[in-house]
């Protein structure tokens, strides 16, 4: 196995994206490694065609770099300052996106949650984590919710 040089860490903002993010930049911390904390902006095709938006997606890309700023900055104040971290903001489908992005950054692994959705919820909504495992170069570390070891464990 190769020395892990570079870690990209999918973020949707979400609680659940807390947890991938942090497993992240603990390991990056661990083996001095980067950290591309990487938001990719889901938007309707037809949407994307119209020229007289051209200032919006502008105005959009600098918000959301300024919400994962202030993201990084109010959930992981104890670590963010102790690896280098690059942030980066794109419009595009979220699991083609961290696979081209971890591939174009030459990215060692990609570190996200996931919800563990089963059955109907997971045929449904599908998950990007699967999407990205089943497309991805590089290896992925899927981390789970943090509950749900208790509901295995209390399930047993």
């Amino acid at each position: 196995m190769s020395k892990v040089t570079k870690i990209l860490a999918p973020c949707d903002f979400s609680e659940l994206s807390k947890t991938g993010i942090r497993y992240a930049l603990e390991m990056a911390r661990d083996v001095s490694a980067e950290v591309v904390v990487y938001h990719a902006i889901d938007l309707a095709a037809d949407w994307k065609d119209r020229r007289a938006e051209v200032a919006r997606y502008h105005d959009i890309i600098a918000e959301t770099r300024r919400l994962l700023d202030t993201f990084l900055a109010e959930n992981f104040p104890d670590c963010i300052d102790l690896v280098e971290v690059r942030k980066v903001v794109e419009f595009g489908s979220p699991h083609i996106n961290i696979v081209e992005k971890a591939e174009a950054e030459g990215t060692d692994l990609i570190v996200m949650s996931t919800h563990g959705r089963t059955g109907v919820d997971h045929l449904l909504i599908g998950s990007v984590a699967e999407k990205v495992v089943a497309r991805a170069t590089c290896p992925v570390l899927v981390v789970p919710r943090p509950d749900r070891r208790a509901k295995i464990a209390t399930a047993a």
